[in-house]
């Protein structure tokens, strides 16, 4: 291998060395731009909030970093570009405000890159200077497309006076009356209607934002974004001629894994709602390919409600479980699932074959270990919680 071979190997080497650790100070890049982009006209006021404004940029970053190493910008980036810009738009950050902070990326890396390098490392810098503009650059432009993209639809729809009054209704005073009689009359809805929220995060979010793309804002369905999470909701009924509920349209969205609270008595009540949704989307699973609701997920809200007080019964139950021998446990475990699917201990002893006096003796014994009583519906309740 002749010099400048062996030149170009080892400063490709090298730049992928300062990539390695530049990616293990993530958070400190992240850190360092919401400080700045607070200062920023648009974001300033708080429009979006500090841990949102912290989660994309630990993404962004992150996945800016990644490029750095391949070279050029990859589809998870412009992605998450193109779905940051509409993002920005529904949440009103003027055009100007969000390419001075996406172009905050630039500059946070390179001084980054400069703490991280020696004096060795000036030609490798300046020869990797055009690629890290390029990359940023490229991310950059996308996000403005996305952002422009999103405001002409927002045009077509007319959305904008829209959003302002159902940021209203999100807002701090979105409870009083005379605010739900002005949001209800902006919006076109019954204030004592019965509506529907849904709520999702990431890719789901993307599939509830692209319900606007087929005019359905027209039609009575409103976008919210905070926080990270994307809400949409609507009127679900109207009442018509004798006060007979007549249903209206829903959004397609019944492939969509997002959080979902049907039967909302009250434009006042539909924030409180969201509250639940929102609670039911963080839940959602790879497996889930549809709206999570409370009667279909009560026992995963319940038992996550828990764990966050610091209460986790899947793990007692299991735990105490564990310290059987194998052929006991199981035995214990089925019986105690079957008997929770059907309540009868005669059906519990058809099913597994055997005795109603056995089904009752491994139940006794249940509650031994575990302490959990399964012929009392109270105690029954726990288990319920911590398995299914």
């Amino acid at each position: 291998m002749d010099d400048s071979r062996l030149k170009h190997f080892s400063m490709s080497e090298r730049w992928l060395e300062i990539i390695d650790d530049l990616a293990g100070h993530t958070e400190l890049l992240a850190d360092r731009f919401v400080a700045r982009v607070k200062t920023i006209p648009g974001y300033a006021d708080g429009i979006v909030s500090d841990e949102e404004l912290h989660s994309t940029a630990t993404e962004s970053l992150r996945l800016l970093n990644e490029c750095m190493a391949d070279g050029q910008p990859t589809k998870p980036l412009l992605a998450l570009a193109a779905d940051l810009g509409a993002r920005r738009a529904r949440q009103g950050v003027p055009g100007e405000s969000l390419t001075a902070a996406v172009r905050l990326d630039f500059g946070i890396f390179w001084t980054l890159l400069l703490e991280l390098c020696g004096p060795d490392d000036a030609p490798l810098l300046a020869a990797r200077v055009e690629l890290v503009w390029q990359i940023v650059d490229e991310y950059t432009s996308q996000v403005h497309a996305g952002y422009l993209s999103e405001r002409i639809q927002m045009a077509q729809e007319e959305s904008t006076f829209r959003s302002e009054f159902v940021a209203r209704l999100f807002g701090r005073t979105g409870q009083l009356p005379d605010v739900v009689a002005s949001v209800a009359a902006a919006l076109g809805v019954e204030p004592g209607g019965t509506f529907s929220v849904a709520a999702a995060a990431g890719q789901a979010a993307v599939a509830l934002r692209s319900e606007t793309t087929k005019g359905i804002m027209s039609k009575g369905f409103f976008l919210h974004e905070s926080d990270g999470m994307t809400f949409l909701f609507w009127q679900s009924t109207r009442l018509g001629h004798g006060g007979i509920e007549v249903p209206l349209p829903r959004p397609g969205i019944a492939d969509v894994a997002c959080g979902l609270v049907s039967d909302v008595q009250g434009l006042s009540n539909v924030v409180p709602a969201s509250h639940t949704a929102a609670a039911l989307a963080r839940l959602v699973i790879r497996e889930d390919t549809s709206p999570l609701t409370v009667s279909r997920c009560w026992t995963r809200l319940a038992r996550d409600m828990m764990r966050e007080a610091g209460l986790d019964l899947r793990a007692e139950v299991n735990g105490a479980l564990a310290k059987l021998k194998e052929p006991e446990r199981e035995r214990l475990e089925e019986t105690a699932r079957e008997y929770m699917r059907n309540g009868s201990t005669a059906e519990t002893a058809t099913l597994l074959y055997c005795h109603r006096n056995t089904i009752l003796n491994r139940l006794n014994r249940f509650r031994e270990v575990t302490g959990i009583d399964l012929l009392v519906p109270e105690r029954a309740a726990q288990l319920v919680v911590a398995w299914l």
